[in-house]
């Protein structure tokens, strides 16, 4: 397996395709930029084009670039001629759906995306899908990400989160093992050639404030304080704000049964848990008392 993005969802993946029995290479930009992975070896992203031409699972991670995914643009031309290519794996995001005004999507929906880089996102899908005529394509659709490294409780710490109010609105989230777990299950049984859109998503779809408010809980802490929408629209970056303004629930029924997987977070809730012990213990472990 190549994995083109050695970055917070990159990592988690290709230890679990280690664990899994994958010999496993990856890219960053600079190598030594980040810690080592056991078992991975890690390649300059430049460099990376003999590695394209002989693996037999291809997975990207990278978010696309106004003129196109970042490693079909540099590596594209090794893709084409490998012979060996099984599968492609490519992490996309639910915003492809734009907004549904608070209803379900499942991985039948046709894609409607209302951002400029939900449309980025849709045109590199379609990019990798090119490769459908000879190998597996999974299209992974994620919700927010979140786990440890990558969790509201520095914010909660600091006194600067705040709970946004906005009736109605909600948002589907899953924790990066989950992603891990269900990535490697797709690469070890790939369907044949085509396209298969999956959904990285946990089972209970949720408020902001209510996420935040289950985080203060485990720290010991008062939830944080409660805004409305509308009184901090404008202060939220443009990022920020074109999440809160679509609104859609995410159902990831179809790829748990096409996997054969179940979550280990089945909600937020057990996923806050275990990213709380996992900080809780990290910290530990650095403390001056724990030398």
């Amino acid at each position: 397996m190549l994995i083109f993005g050695l970055g917070y969802c990159g990592e988690a993946i290709a230890r679990a395709a280690v664990a899994a029995g994958f010999r496993v290479s990856g890219t960053r930009r600079d190598p030594a930029a980040g810690p080592p992975l056991p078992g991975v070896e890690i390649l300059p992203f430049a460099a990376a084009a003999a590695a394209a031409r002989q693996a037999t699972h291809i997975l990207a991670t990278a978010p696309p670039l106004p003129a196109g995914d970042p490693a079909l643009l540099a590596h594209g031309e090794a893709l084409r001629e490998n012979p060996a290519l099984r599968w492609v794996g490519y992490l996309s995001t639910t915003g492809v759906y734009g907004d549904r005004g608070g209803a379900w999507v499942t991985e039948a929906t046709p894609p409607s995306p209302g951002q400029p880089r939900s449309r980025l996102r849709l045109a590199a899908e379609e990019a990798w899908a090119a490769f459908a005529d000879r190998a597996a394509v999974d299209l992974f659709r994620t919700g927010g990400i979140y786990g440890p490294g990558r969790s509201p409780f520095a914010e909660i710490r600091a006194g600067t989160a705040r709970r946004i109010l906005k009736p109605g609105h909600a948002f589907s989230r899953i924790h990066r093992d989950d992603i891990a777990q269900a990535v490697v299950a797709a690469a070890l049984a790939p369907p044949p050639p085509g396209v298969r859109v999956l959904h990285l998503v946990d089972d209970a779809p949720c408020p902001q404030a209510e996420f935040l408010a289950e985080a203060a809980r485990l720290m010991g802490l008062p939830p944080p304080p409660a805004v409305a929408y509308a009184e901090v629209a404008a202060t939220l970056s443009p990022m920020a704000r074109s999440f809160w303004e679509e609104n859609r629930k995410v159902s990831s029924a179809a790829t748990r049964a096409a996997l054969g997987i179940r979550w280990r977070y089945p909600s937020w809730r057990e996923g806050l848990a275990a990213t709380w012990a996992a900080e809780s213990a990290a910290a530990a472990r650095h403390s001056p008392s724990s030398t």
